[in-house]
């Protein structure tokens, strides 16, 4: 288990919520439970409906619970992405159609969630390198092109899973603090604003590369 995990009696200052859409069987799930759990099963099924699972992890001044989920958007399901703080658009490296219908799954997306959401896409399934289908840089472009992050992950392997949830979880924060920094220049409290400036999340062990959406540039696994 990873020695982000902390007893949930702590005191919680954030929630944060990510949730995770893209085709059946793209890894979805295995992802959640190898950075919930650190586990993974090769005999694991489709969800149906909405999948929770929480982890609260440990930053430098401050401890933030993070609550994601996994999503089969329908029905009742897109009231889910309106409080969302961030999205995982997860799409199989080996499957073309998976990467191909990530355009429709964003615009659901972008219609249902706050304009603030980050949002990642994730190339899951590295390890089947010798069947990939989507070239990294056809990736790469699209999110370029969209604005988003981008990262190849590996639930089997475990690679770069952790790093994927915990740049879009610092991302939202950065997110957070700017708000907060506004509403106290508003309200004339510059004292407390100045402690936003600049804040610099590092969590303990981990310190994730997060591509720049401004500048198109993304990671490879």
């Amino acid at each position: 288990m990873s020695n982000l995990q902390v007893n949930f009696n702590q005191k919680i200052d954030y929630v944060f919520k990510i949730v995770l859409i893209g085709d059946s069987a793209v890894g979805k799930s295995q992802l959640l439970a190898r950075f919930a759990r650190n586990e993974f099963s090769l005999d694991s099924k489709a969800t149906i409906g909405v999948e929770f699972q929480t982890k609260t992890i440990v930053m430098i001044t401050k401890r933030s619970k993070l609550r994601f989920g996994i999503l089969q958007v329908s029905g009742s399901d897109k009231c889910i992405l309106q409080r969302c703080s961030g999205a995982m658009l997860v799409y199989d490296i080996s499957k073309r159609q998976s990467f191909d219908h990530i355009a429709k799954w964003l615009e659901e997306l972008r219609e249902h969630a706050d304009n603030n959401t980050i949002i990642m896409l994730v190339g899951n399934k590295s390890d089947l390198e010798t069947l990939r289908a989507v070239p990294t840089e056809d990736a790469k472009e699209f999110a370029q092109k969209e604005n988003l992050f981008f990262m190849e992950t590996s639930a089997l392997e475990s690679t770069n899973v952790e790093s994927a949830f915990l740049s879009v979880l610092t991302e939202i924060y950065r997110t957070v603090s700017k708000k907060s920094l506004v509403a106290n220049d508003e309200h004339g409290s510059g004292g407390n604003a100045s402690l936003l400036k600049g804040t610099k999340i590092v969590v303990p062990g981990q310190e994730p590369e997060l591509q720049a959406r401004s500048s198109g540039c993304c990671s490879r696994s």
